[in-house]
């Protein structure tokens, strides 16, 4: 739900300069997209560097030489080397490789923002964030995230274009590890072809039962295929940096041990540590969890296939995981565990001449671990997370509602179905977002006259009716709709799951497409704090 919603709206932005400042540290202690026109070394190399750009910001920073321009350049084949040794796939040829100024990475940031079809999405998804409780009624999304990403980003690599790009106003020295995390990138692109590997989204609304399961069925597997290719370059960005030790990641448990303990460290960026919980988390998925996913995979067996393939890079991308679930769980992929996915019911006889359908999709593990943190704290989230199996959501907007209403949650209404592995967990979760009604709602009251027997929680809210039913391991949200036709909701989606679940292969999570959005911006700072 709401990861895959955060990672489409920055697919340009790889995320790895964030996570290389974190990890960085901890060896001392111890120790994609662009618009822009392009070009190669050393045509235009100069042309860029030093006293050649008009003021990027009022702080006027300091712009790379020519000279460090060309020794960056010269470097690129010497870490696509590495990069190629570390994982195991072939190197590529030649990588065009352009420099470009902060004026430049601004521009090329909006634009995309602007023209990019998940952007789109992410801005009308956001109400149903809103919703759900998972950002607050006056946050607003687009601004922050621009903020965001214009303080992230370290560099991209291209894959339309096959370039690199690094930034003319950051240290050649500081830049290497982020190379390394891009030309990951560029082998990854000659392997499978990213552009078409990565993009799998199901573009517009669905309007039909058929559609909306086929939704489910593929939005997750964006997420999934980002956190392997971030998770990958990560990998190599952590070797690039621990080379000089002679040993790599999956050879010195002291640097993981170390990298963990500094996940949560947001001090080199001030726009992520103001941000939400839910952009946090989304920002960090596929740089973390992918990183951890791919260090499992590193380190099992010997890490190698038949055929002389590296399981984390060549196996992986031959196979790759088709939900979230899979990335927080690499045992799971490797053993081949079904993902639990449920089945949307077909509630368009029930909704369609009131309402217009709006959004529908997964409501994941870690849009669980999201909510349960921000309703109930972490350590509820820790327990009640691991419990979850299976949850889909459908969001529909009153069709009488003005221009201005439909801006606001109120003209929403929305259901979530979701399954757990015991019925403890499937009440403990009722009762933290029950809890949270309160603060999400003016003037709530509960309408126990209403209620049907104990299962059951009914109230009026200032944006219609909630009800709230359990069921063994069972739980049906639904709030703005009339209780009458929740109530025809919930028994529509209970019977649907008879009839089977949808292919597990490809889910759709709220909270994930967060982060299949900013992946294309390039690699951010915000993944960086590991290597402190």
């Amino acid at each position: 739900m709401t990861g895959t919603w955060f990672s489409r709206a920055g697919r340009a932005v790889c995320a790895a300069a964030v996570a290389a400042g974190a990890f960085t540290t901890a060896f001392a202690q111890g120790s994609e997209q662009a618009n822009a026109p392009r070009y190669s070394f050393p045509d235009h190399a100069d042309s860029q560097a030093a006293g050649s750009s008009a003021p990027d910001s009022a702080d006027k920073p300091t712009l790379m030489t020519k000279e460090q321009a060309k020794e960056l350049f010269r470097s690129v084949d010497e870490i696509m080397g590495f990069a190629s040794q570390d994982t195991g796939l072939p190197g590529v040829p030649h990588v065009k490789r352009r420099l470009v100024s902060r004026g430049e990475v601004n521009q090329y940031l909006i634009k995309n923002f602007n023209e990019d079809e998940s952007a789109k999405r992410l801005q009308r998804s956001e109400i149903v964030l809103k919703k759900f409780g998972l950002l607050a009624q006056d946050f607003d999304l687009r601004p922050f995230l621009l903020s965001l990403l214009t303080e992230q980003i370290a560099g991209y690599y291209d894959d339309r274009t096959k370039t690199v790009n690094l930034l003319n106003w950051i240290e050649p020295d500081e830049q290497k590890p982020v190379m390394a995390h891009e030309l990951t990138h560029a082998l990854q692109d000659q392997r499978v072809g990213l552009e078409k590997w990565s993009n799998t989204d199901y573009h517009g609304v669905s309007k039909n039962v058929t559609e909306d399961n086929d939704r489910i069925a593929v939005d997750e597997l964006e997420t999934a295929r980002q956190a392997v290719t971030e998770g990958q370059a990560m990998l190599v960005f952590i070797d690039w940096s621990l080379k000089d030790t002679g040993k790599t990641l999956a050879q010195s448990p002291d640097a993981w041990d170390r990298m963990k303990d500094n996940v949560a460290d947001t001090s080199s960026s001030p726009v992520m540590a103001r941000a939400p919980l839910l952009l946090q988390r989304s920002l960090e998925f596929p740089y973390l969890d992918g990183l951890t996913f791919e260090h499992t995979l590193s380190t099992q067996g010997g890490g190698w296939l038949q055929g002389g393939k590296k399981l984390a890079f060549a196996g992986v991308l031959d196979h790759p995981p088709n939900s979230s679930f899979e990335v927080m769980h690499p045992d799971a992929y490797l053993a081949h565990v079904p993902v639990p996915v449920l089945r949307m019911p077909d509630v368009h006889g029930l909704l369609d001449a009131e309402y217009e359908p709006y959004d529908v999709g997964v409501m994941g593990e870690l849009d669980v671990q999201i909510m349960a943190s921000l309703f109930g704290g972490p350590e509820i989230a820790k327990a009640l997370s691991p419990e979850w199996d299976g949850g889909v959501y459908y969001a529909a907007q009153r069709r009488a509602a003005t221009a201005a209403e439909k801006a606001s949650t109120g003209s929403l209404g929305v259901f979530y179905l979701s399954r757990w592995k015991n019925a403890e967990a499937t009440t403990g979760f009722a009762r933290i977002y029950e809890a949270e009604l309160g603060r999400k709602y003016e003037k709530l009251q509960e309408r126990t006259v209403d209620e049907a027997d104990s299962r059951e929680k009914v109230f009026t809210s200032s944006e219609g009716d909630v009800l709230i039913s359990r069921s063994g391991d069972t739980l049906f949200i639904s709030e703005g709709f009339p209780l009458a036709m929740a109530r025809r909701l919930r028994e529509s989606a209970t019977s649907a799951q008879s009839s089977g679940p949808v292919k597990m292969a490809e889910e759709h999570e709220l909270t994930l497409g967060l982060a299949d959005g900013l992946e294309s911006f390039g690699i951010m700072k915000a993944a960086l704090p590991l290597l402190r």
